[in-house]
């Protein structure tokens, strides 16, 4: 497992925050949407299933918030939905 940290509306990875190597970044719609709006993975880190873990990391905070999550991302919204066990926490 990456190791993943929590950040200002986002999971990150790296040292700094603000220059992470992997992270994925999500807004808040009214009390109960997280938006996913933006995965990122540097080019050395891509084909290890990062960003899987990424969207894994929001699924279960979005859980925990009692929120879903409406994906604007276009790889965190084909995660989600080839992802049985996350479609329910999908915006319908």
């Amino acid at each position: 497992m990456a190791d993943i940290k929590k950040g200002d509306h986002k999971f990150y990875m790296g040292e700094d925050e603000q220059n992470p190597i992997a992270e994925i970044t999500y807004k808040e719609i009214g009390d109960d949407v997280f938006e996913v709006d933006h995965t990122y993975t540097a080019d050395e880190l891509r084909g290890q299933g990062i960003a899987g873990e990424l969207v894994g990391k929001m699924v279960g905070f979005a859980r925990e918030q009692g929120r879903k999550i409406e994906a604007t991302c276009p790889y965190a919204q084909k995660k989600i939905e080839d992802t049985p066990e996350y479609r329910d926490i999908l915006v319908k």
